[in-house]
């Protein structure tokens, strides 16, 4: 009764805002397969939330349709020294709930997104100071020289410090948590949209903030977002209009969208790669029958797991060709180099042959744990891995669940509690030191160092080549440091990379809208034909 309360007093207090809606109002609606939890924009670093609180919310940069850098809350920046970013921050600005724009909104947003319980740490140096100049100029103090640091902000979004405040929002919404907090169910951002209504898992509905800085013509006066999980019930909502935009569309189901009167498909290639991780760190395996010791720290059983994966037939079958199967992390066009590593080879008998050396010619057992809402067939990738796997002696159980429960028991916040899982990763900077740090950095328990390295893979090796990477402005040598880590990673097979997805939206023909590489929804991208 408390959160009903607020939103109907909270559509009341942003009337304002909102402006009067047209005759003929103009309604977009879109379904997704997973939901929108938690609406603090740094309790989980995934895409889709990212995006749609990328409507609500600003950060100092954005990317335009083309994922060029651009100013955002920030209308210019330089570097005055090698160490220190300084930040002009844009004057006139107001949150949506009134609240004007400062550097102190700045400041604190930077300490709250690398307090615990932020999924958005590794965006920041670790040593990195935030020094207010005067009310609208910041300087960021480094320790040393980082040329990518605004490479990472876009989705960096800031926060009002008076209303996080005014809230109890003075901390992150850990994505553990089994109840969300009041604060964690509103939104105050600068950007286009409001958020009028939420319910978490259920339905979400924005609409436009007239007193938005940037002026643009607002294309809608309504959009409604509501979860879809079953494929089938997905693709009947956009067939018969109830919806104007679905995401992902199944792949048995393009051809049928491609083919409606009323539809269209928007597919292109991704900048997400997916791949298995394997607990590698503990001494013990959380979920297996080996005891006493871990067989994922020998690398003739990761690389066995490895060449027991049917790439193609996972391409092929699965993924109806709509997928492009790589042996790096990163998407291979965000790399100059990628193509001077090949994956390890499909073999079966070779698997059993690593297996049986190491210590395992019976194979063992070993739960996996994989998300079914969150990419494009994510649970049926993980159901064919199982059976490939078992052809090399291997008996994996498969626990797939909502990517919600998923995020938070495999994460840094649920204490990595898993053995062996997928994870799909687009690097915000689109860089490959996003990848090394924060998918194959060295982590503790806690996940200080790979915030996201959920098996927990550490060559000390690959962590000195990445804080010299960081640094380099000399693109050859650090290409070739990028290089010289990727191939460590790849020789010990400390994850499994499968494959770059495709995006895959299916669209009403009266919706025009930008399909960004990295898969983010933004309204202001998009108008609705009558």
């Amino acid at each position: 009764m408390r959160v009903k309360t607020w939103l109907m007093a909270s559509a009341v207090g942003v009337a304002m805002a909102l402006g009067a809606q047209s005759a003929q109002a103009v309604t977009f609606k879109y379904a997704f397969q997973g939901d929108l939890n938690a609406l603090d924009p740094y309790t989980l670093n995934e895409t889709f939330t990212i995006g749609a609180l990328g409507n609500v919310y600003e950060g100092l940069t954005k990317r335009d349709k083309d994922l060029k850098i651009i100013p955002g809350l920030a209308e210019k920046w330089e570097t005055p020294e090698p160490t220190r970013w300084r930040f002009h921050l844009r004057k006139g600005v107001k949150f949506a709930g009134g609240e004007d724009f400062t550097a102190d909104d700045v400041i604190f947003s930077a300490e709250r997104a690398m307090a615990p319980g932020s999924q958005m740490t590794a965006r920041f140096p670790k040593d990195m100071k935030a020094v207010k100049v005067d009310d609208h100029t910041v300087d960021f103090i480094l320790t040393s020289p980082n040329p990518i640091l605004i490479a990472e902000w876009d989705n960096w979004y800031i926060m009002s410090k008076k209303w996080a405040e005014a809230n109890g929002a003075q901390k992150p919404q850990a994505a553990t948590g089994k109840e969300l907090g009041n604060f964690a169910l509103k939104a105050n951002g600068t950007g286009p949209f409001v958020i009028v209504s939420h319910e978490p898992g259920v339905k979400t509905v924005f609409k436009p903030n007239a007193g938005w800085w940037d002026k643009k013509t607002h294309n809608f006066d309504e959009v409604i977002f509501t979860t879809i999980k079953q494929d089938a019930t997905r693709v009947a909502a956009l067939l018969s209009g109830e919806v104007d935009l679905i995401e992902p569309v199944p792949v048995q189901d393009m051809k049928r969208i491609e083919d409606n009167a009323g539809t269209k498909l928007m597919a292109g290639p991704e900048l997400r790669v997916i791949h298995l991780f394997l607990d590698s760190k503990r001494d013990e395996l959380l979920y297996s029958n080996v005891k006493g010791k871990n067989p994922f720290k020998d690398p003739r059983v990761r690389k066995a797991f490895y060449q027991a994966i049917d790439i193609e037939a996972i391409k092929s079958k699965v993924m109806r060709n709509l997928s492009t199967p790589t042996a790096l992390l990163i998407a291979p066009s965000l790399f100059s180099r990628a193509a001077e590593i090949k994956r390890w080879p499909y073999d079966p008998a070779a698997a059993k042959a690593l297996l049986a050396e190491a210590g395992y010619p019976n194979g063992f057992e070993v739960t996996m744990h994989c998300p079914n809402d969150r990419y494009v067939n994510d649970e049926q990738i993980c159901q064919a891995a199982t059976s490939m796997l078992a052809r090399a002696g291997v008996k994996v159980t498969l626990q797939a669940q909502p990517k919600a429960q998923f995020f938070g028991r495999a994460g840094s916040s649920g204490g990595f509690d898993t053995s062996f899982g997928m994870l799909g990763w687009q690097p915000s900077s689109f860089d490959s030191w996003n990848i090394l740090v924060n998918l194959v950095g060295c982590r503790d328990d806690k996940g200080v160092g790979g915030p996201f390295n959920y098996g927990g893979y550490c060559n000390p090796k690959v962590d000195e080549l990445a804080k010299k990477i960081v640094v380099e402005t000399d693109v050859a040598k650090r290409d070739q440091m990028i290089l010289d880590a990727f191939k460590m990673v790849h020789e010990e097979a400390g994850v499994i990379p499968l494959h770059q997805q495709s995006l895959a939206w299916g669209v009403s023909k009266k919706v025009d809208i930008v399909q960004r590489a990295d898969d983010q929804i933004l309204f202001y991208m998009a108008s609705k034909k009558d």
